[in-house]
């Protein structure tokens, strides 16, 4: 969840600061700007949320079905899900009459016995498929809170302080959005927020370009 909420963030800060950088690109006033960004944030936000919800709740659906199904051999051919559960002590290396002791123990048990097919045949728990619902709140807050943050100048300033202000905010916001995902990746932290740093620089500095361009020459 930590994890998702860093790239959530990112998502947010590098897209509503190309929107924020583009657009003042073209107008540097305030109140245009700032209805963009705002704009950004809301529809940036509502997409990522409703996006995570629907794949956690296809990956949810998809989940449940196989238990069910697991659940139904269990019923119907208890003998065969026996030998396999055996079969899967073995290659874990216990011996035969230890597997097939175990094996019946857990066997004995019906929803301990599923949830031990789940996790060996399946590869995940029972309990443990996820919330859609907490996901989708999750990507819409960590999206918001990235997407903000170059917004927060356009509040308060307007011209090309706005426009300083906002790329300094993102530019810093990147740098430790990088040193939060070498905490995942295991890369170096200088490297990790040296290649944010480039990445939100890169499409500020484009989309402000294009914007910019297009200002002069609908103008």
């Amino acid at each position: 969840m930590a994890r998702a909420s860093v790239f959530g963030v990112s998502d947010g800060l590098v897209s509503n600061a190309s929107l924020i950088l583009g657009v003042a690109g073209a107008d540097t006033s305030s109140s245009i700007v700032r209805l963009a960004g705002i704009a950004g944030l809301i529809a940036g936000a509502v997409s990522m949320a409703a996006g995570e919800y629907v794949s956690m709740r296809a990956q949810q659906e998809l989940f449940q079905r196989e238990l069910e199904l697991e659940r139904l051999e269990l019923e119907r051919n208890p003998e065969t899900e026996l030998a396999e559960l055996t079969q899967l002590y073995l290659n874990r290396g216990l011996s035969e009459e230890v597997a097939s002791l175990a094996a019946q123990q857990m066997m004995a048990n019906p929803e301990q016995a599923l949830e031990v097919h789940a996790r060996e045949e399946l590869g995940f728990s029972p309990d443990s498929l996820g919330s859609p619902i907490g996901a989708a709140l999750g990507s819409f807050g960590a999206f918001c809170a990235g997407a903000l943050v170059p917004l927060i100048p356009w509040f308060f300033a307007g011209g090309m302080t706005a426009v300083i202000w906002s790329l300094a905010l993102a530019v810093t916001a990147a740098a430790g959005v990088g040193v939060a995902l070498a905490s995942f990746t295991g890369r170096s932290r200088w490297f990790s927020a040296l290649r944010q740093v480039l990445i939100a620089s890169v499409a500020a500095v484009v989309t402000y370009g294009i914007g910019h361009l297009v200002g002069v020459q609908v103008s």
